[in-house]
């Protein structure tokens, strides 16, 4: 795992993951998704939430490049340890938080809202064409938040009512979604 842009770019970190139930996001993939978000989001004043986040080498990136925090949800304990460790080794424990937990009962019971969110499900999770609408009405985003769903290249979500647009990378696929934000009246003097 290496974090690509960023105070921290360059520096690499081996998860010990042989047998883990984990995909890394590929660097080229990685890379290509974080060259549109710089042109999208304020990193220095974003508040993340990683959901299936494993290693949290999306996480890393995010704090790299100035997010305030980044919280981590995965339910496999060995990957959040990793987590929590990589934190510590770069000094930013304070701005990256774990929560063991399945993903989907994490989203319908989460009462924070993030400025982003990111998902990176297995691409063979049952009911993966469900999550951008478990995620985009719940209250984990903010009005006028992004999502970002990676998946592989046989879903689509083009037709989703709040899709923006979709980035290939090979097999790998982002879908960002917007959620509206909400239109002021205009008061009366």
């Amino acid at each position: 795992m290496r974090i690509i842009g960023g105070k921290f770019k360059g520096r690499r970190f081996d998860p010990p993951a042989g047998k883990w139930p984990t995909r890394p996001t590929t660097d080229f993939a990685r890379e290509g998704l974080f060259n549109i978000l710089e042109n999208i989001l304020d990193f220095e004043s974003l508040r993340a939430l990683d959901l299936f986040s494993g290693a949290g080498s999306h996480s890393y990136e995010l704090i790299s490049r100035g997010a305030l925090e980044a919280t981590c949800v995965d339910r496999f304990g060995p990957a959040l340890a990793f987590v929590k460790q990589v934190a510590q080794t770069l000094g930013v424990e304070a701005q990256v938080h774990t929560v063991k937990a399945d993903v989907l009962r994490f989203i319908a019971a989460c009462r924070e809202p993030f400025d982003y969110v990111f998902a990176d499900p297995p691409f063979d999770m049952p009911g993966i064409e469900s999550l951008p609408d478990q995620v985009l009405e719940s209250s984990v985003l903010r009005p006028g938040a992004w999502f970002v769903l990676e998946h592989s290249s046989r879903y689509r979500f083009d037709t989703h009512p709040r899709f923006q647009r979709k980035r290939e990378y090979g097999q790998i696929c982002f879908s960002f979604f917007r959620v509206e934000e909400p239109s002021h009246a205009l008061q009366q003097v």
